[in-house]
């Protein structure tokens, strides 16, 4: 009467889900909150700025790093004429994903407008060995509105002896000025992400790689500048500007030696304001 087959819908994994939505308006000389809506795995926290005019963020993913299946989903809304940095808690973690599981999704929308100046600065995002994700960061500016952006990937923590070698990854960032598309950059690797990495034509065999992005309407003066921190550095990089769009690159076995470089062409691009908080511990 019984048949031992359980017809049973077997039990779902938990995943993580986060939305959330930052908007900012100004009042008088200074940038103040005028939005949030925080839900599932994904919070906000001001800290007290560190330089005037300027609101910090500092975004947090409370369920302790991503994994397959993952959903989140960030939305900013800068007002005209404010200046805010967004920042991570800490550098982000992608877990090895099960077989045949679903990617994890990250998606972030940073809209700019009229003479306000935007920041992304997330930390390190560390890719473990078998991870799967599909991350993407669109930036609508105004005409004459600025953003500075910087991802940095690490392949497995060198001084843990990891490595990535078989892994799904979509990175893309894409930024609109003036509802025109001004920069569309993707990279795509599946399965033997070790051997791609050590391509000369693509990682050289690097283990951090990096990517600076600013857009302002003079962003070309600034290259010379960034040109000469970078020369001081001890990871290959270089740096390109047109159309009012400064872009610069970075490898490196060591991805603290990308990191002290980021910094030092951030001190250049940010006049010499300190990095947020959450970036010197």
């Amino acid at each position: 009467m019984y048949d031992d087959a359980c017809l049973s819908e077997p039990a779902a994994l938990q995943r993580a889900v986060g939305k959330l939505r930052v908007s900012f308006k100004r009042r008088g000389e200074a940038t103040v909150l005028d939005g949030l809506h925080q839900e599932g795995c994904l919070k906000a926290r001001f800290p007290r700025g560190a330089s005037r005019g300027w609101l910090d963020v500092t975004t947090l993913n409370v369920s302790g790093g991503i994994a397959g299946g993952d959903r989140l989903d960030s939305v900013f809304t800068l007002g005209e004429g404010t200046q805010a940095t967004i920042a991570a808690q800490a550098a982000e973690r992608f877990y090895r994903a099960l077989p045949g599981a679903q990617p994890s999704r990250v998606r972030s929308v940073i809209e700019i407008a009229s003479g306000a100046a935007g920041e992304w600065l997330p930390q390190e995002t560390i890719l473990f060995d078998r991870c799967a994700l599909e991350r993407r960061l669109d930036v609508d500016l105004a005409a004459d509105a600025s953003f500075l952006g910087v991802e940095l990937l690490v392949f497995g923590r060198a001084a843990m002896g990891e490595r990535v070698n078989t892994a799904r990854l979509r990175d893309l960032i894409r930024i609109h000025r003036d509802g025109k598309l001004l920069l569309h950059d993707a990279i795509r690797l599946d399965d033997d992400v070790d051997v791609v990495m050590q391509h000369p034509a693509t990682g050289n065999g690097a283990r951090a790689v990096a990517t600076l992005v600013y857009v302002a309407p003079r962003a070309e003066v600034a290259l010379e500048s960034v040109r000469d921190a970078l020369s001081a550095g001890a990871v290959e990089a270089a740096a390109s500007a047109w159309d009012g769009m400064l872009v610069a690159r970075f490898l490196s076995f060591d991805s603290a030696a990308v990191r002290r470089a980021l910094i030092a062409v951030l001190d250049v691009l940010r006049a010499s304001r300190p990095l947020p908080r959450v970036w010197l511990c």
